[in-house]
């Protein structure tokens, strides 16, 4: 297994106002690669979307806690957003553009994730919570 150079582990509670402060530590961390801007702009947006959801979906704005692990390797970045929340009944469905179980949203924020990030991979289930694993890769721009 592939030693971490650095790590980074934060939990904040499931509030809308953490929000910002998840994407401001996720993307100071990122900046330790050579990720571009643009690059750190969309890692930004992964945040606000996957702890979003863990607030909004996950615990419903009911008291919970989010979590936030970030690996730093040579070549990549891993993410891990987990929650103990409501879990996803169905993780293909929820993975779908423009599928959500709130008809304030727009069910994009998975959609997103998915193209933004070089990896995704979901787990969760009913009343278990949810753990969303993401890496980004830095590319050879030459």
């Amino acid at each position: 297994m592939e030693q971490a150079k650095n790590y980074m582990h934060l939990e904040l509670l499931a509030k809308a106002e953490n929000v910002s402060l998840a994407r401001l530590a996720v993307a100071s961390f990122a900046a330790q690669l050579d990720f571009t801007l643009a690059e750190i702009e969309e890692i930004k947006v992964v945040i606000s979307e996957t702890v979003s959801n863990a607030v909004i979906h996950g615990y419903q704005n009911e008291i919970g806690l989010v979590g936030i692990e970030v690996k730093i390797y040579f070549d990549k970045m891993e993410i891990i957003i987990t929650d103990q929340g409501q879990g996803i009944n169905d993780i293909d469905l929820a993975r779908q553009p423009a599928y959500t179980t709130d008809p304030e949203r727009m069910g994009l924020g998975l959609s997103f994730v998915d193209s933004f990030m070089d990896e995704l991979k979901i787990i969760s289930a009913p009343q278990q919570g949810t753990k969303i694993i993401m890496v980004k890769y830095l590319h050879d721009e030459t």
